[in-house]
């Protein structure tokens, strides 16, 4: 009879620090959307806060996927949903740290970044971040759903949980 594995393996960090950065930084860059309408500073604050900590969780989740990746990868049958995925979590980390970085250098006391150029600029980053991240998601639950990666499959007759 066939042992369940330890749920703690390496691949499964990933998953579990995935979903962290999607929350943050939708809802992030959907502060920032409402601070253009509403100049209140809760929403711009609030959207520089929860993109610092979306952010952090991001660049976690991409260290999680690099550990995953060496396991899962000669596991699945289409290793290329993989590399893309893969990808795709790059440039979502690079656009949204751009756009960190724009409204960071907009909140300090630098006046040419105050006007609404840089803005939108910042806005148009964390737009292709959002869209980037949602595709990311979207290759990530192929990957899990579709080719099982990082899923223990049990027995046809389940006698492991027995």
């Amino acid at each position: 009879m066939e042992e369940i594995p330890d749920f703690w393996r390496t691949e499964v960090f990933h998953p579990l620090s995935v979903h962290f950065p999607i929350a943050l930084l939708v809802v992030a860059f959907l502060f920032k959307v409402v601070a253009l309408k509403y100049s209140r500073e809760v929403w711009e604050r609030g959207g520089t806060v929860l993109l610092i900590a979306g952010l952090v969780t991001l660049w976690i989740s991409v260290f999680t996927g690099d550990l995953a990746d060496g396991i899962v990868s000669r596991k699945i049958c289409d290793p290329t949903i993989l590399k893309e995925h893969e990808n795709m979590a790059w440039a979502t980390a690079w656009f949204f740290s751009a756009g960190l970085g724009v409204d960071l250098l907009r909140q300090l006391k630098y006046p040419i970044f105050k006007n609404m150029f840089f803005r939108l600029i910042m806005i148009l980053l964390l737009a292709t971040g959002t869209g980037t991240l949602t595709y990311t998601g979207h290759l990530g639950a192929s990957l899990v759903y579709q080719q099982a990666a990082g899923v223990y499959v049990p027995s046809q007759d389940c006698a492991e949980f027995e």
